[in-house]
């Protein structure tokens, strides 16, 4: 009787197995679903069924909690990190294998989201389930599924899928840090045992007679996986600061261009710097009327310089060297430091005809500014520090999180090879196509290693300027988000570098070199405070 019931155990099992299987087999471009249809909109609330009924396995399931994986469509439909035509199934996958296998005691109900509405529809339906709690992973950026998880009032485990959710993580966590919400954990790490030691413990949090709460039990958790700081000292790199009265008067005289859509507007200023802001059409002018044939010849020579080109034809460099012509032309007849524009905007709305981003690494290299996305608050840092520092480029980057490394990543798909300005050493570059998207032309620099760097973001609403320092220890060639990525270890206190995101946004200015004297200064004579968010 009992080898026929171990029997039936078996196949049970088994057809478990292949049930599971067959369900990942068969998953769409949106979600899963139990039912393993598709709605209209391609998510619908009857993912709160479980997808992987344990139940018949001998081990006990003491601890039930709901994964809620946060994207926009199962295949990427869109550009945005990790990148146009991702596939999240095997990511899901991998992720759900390793829970099952190491936590047997734990049963999963599984659900793919989008946003709030959908989360709200589902964490309705469980009230009736008696959940443990939440683990919500991050795989895209900006969808809204850890705040209705956290207002339920039960313990919610947040997770970086880095590389892919890493802004929205990193900004959410910020405020939920800020609003000091105790059901509330986060852990962003490379390493899968820390995620499984995470989840862990939501069996600690229930069985414990403590009044920890699940934050702090958490905090520890992450803090212990932590590795201490490394070996810290860099090489000599010294600077030549220009006096902060001086760089100040100079502001004045450094005017930005602004191209954040087709209407233009007034002029302004930020930090004392003038901004015009002028309309796409003037920028597409500029690039239809650059010089094809000296635009060939920049393009052979980014052909010739780069140490690989892939995926990019040689028509595109051209397109892009005529968009460089064109903004470099523009900056002088405005007698204009700086260019900013919303590259994506202009490029699929059909205002623009070609992407800027090595026309802005050109810039950058001869210590002019040429910044992304038409952010402001950072063309501004780029063009106060590239003054005071006599040429140093800086350049806008989305920082990920690694604790299993103690590591930072500055990622972004234009940065400049003369780090040190525009008489210093270049590095090797790399020219590829933008990453979100996998269209047009930009650069991968292999940023030196060893260095010390600084980080900032000046905010004239706020009268404060954000600082914080890495030593460069190398760079990541992973596939996903940006091209450029620089990996860097903290100076400091890496658990606060968790908590300014949510107030200064997820952008910031990577410049190499000791900055933290030029930051006070130039925040005294702007009158400005300094924040130390590590």
């Amino acid at each position: 009787m009992n080898r026929k019931k171990s029997l039936e155990q078996k196949q049970e099992k088994n057809r478990e197995l292949l049930r599971r299987r067959e369900f990942f087999s068969r998953c769409g471009r949106c979600a899963f679903l139990a039912a393993g249809l598709f709605s209209a909109r391609g998510f619908s609330s009857a993912q709160n069924v479980s997808l992987l009924d344990l139940t018949s396995l001998p081990v006990k399931k003491e601890i039930k909690l709901r994964l809620f994986f946060a994207l926009h469509s199962m295949k990427q439909d869109r550009p945005d990190w990790p990148n146009l035509g991702f596939d999240f199934r095997p990511v899901i996958e991998k992720y759900v294998s390793i829970l099952e296998k190491r936590l047997p005691e734990f049963s999963f109900l599984i659900s793919t989201v989008s946003g709030a509405e959908e989360t709200a529809t589902i964490l309705e339906t469980d009230r009736e389930k008696n959940i443990d709690g939440y683990v919500v992973f991050q795989l895209n950026c900006w969808n809204r599924v850890v705040q209705p998880a956290v207002e339920t009032g039960k313990p919610v485990l947040y997770v970086d899928f880095q590389y892919g959710g890493s802004g929205g993580f990193l900004v959410y966590s910020a405020d939920l840090i800020r609003k000091k919400k105790e059901n509330f954990g986060f852990i962003c790490s490379s390493n899968p045992e820390h995620l499984v030691a995470a989840v862990r413990a939501f069996k600690t949090f229930r069985n414990s007679a403590s009044t920890t709460s699940f934050s702090e039990l958490i905090n520890g958790i992450r803090q212990t996986f932590t590795p201490h700081p490394g070996y810290l000292k860099c090489y000599p790199d010294p600077l030549n600061l220009l006096p902060a009265e001086e760089t100040v008067y100079r502001m004045k005289n450094s005017p930005i261009l602004l191209f954040r859509d087709h209407r233009g507007g007034e002029p302004g200023e930020i930090a004392g710097i003038p901004v015009l802001n002028l309309p796409f059409s003037e920028l597409n002018a500029a690039w239809e009327s650059a010089d094809r044939e000296q635009a060939r010849e920049i393009a052979r020579k980014w052909h010739r310089q780069a140490s690989l080109v892939r995926e990019v034809k040689f028509s595109e460099l051209v397109n892009s060297a005529a968009m460089y012509l064109g903004m470099k032309n523009l900056l002088e007849k405005h007698q204009a430091r700086a260019i900013t524009i919303n590259c994506l905007g202009g490029f699929y709305g059909g205002h623009i005809h070609a992407y800027p981003c090595l026309g802005f690494y050109e810039l950058n290299n001869q210590g002019l500014v040429g910044a992304c996305e038409a952010d402001l608050r950072s063309t501004a840092t780029m063009v106060a520090f590239g003054i005071m520092t006599g040429g140093r480029p800086g350049y806008i980057s989305d920082p990920v999180i690694d604790l299993a490394e103690r590591r930072i990543i500055y990622a972004h798909c234009v940065a400049p090879s003369r780090v040190f300005g525009p008489e210093g050493p270049s590095n090797p570059v790399e020219i590829l196509t933008h990453s979100e998207d996998r269209q047009g032309a930009s650069v991968r620099s292999i940023l030196p290693s060893g260095y010390l760097t600084t980080s900032v973001e000046i905010d004239h609403n706020k009268k404060a300027i954000l600082m914080h320092q890495a030593k460069a220890t190398g760079n990541s060639f992973d596939d996903r988000a940006c091209r450029t990525k620089l990996v860097a270890e903290p100076l400091g206190d890496i658990e606060k570098l968790f908590t300014m995101w949510d107030e200064w946004g997820w952008h910031r200015v990577t410049f190499y070199g000791d900055l933290k004297p030029a930051v006070y200064q130039l925040a005294s004579a702007l009158g400005y405070s300094v924040v130390e968010e590590a």
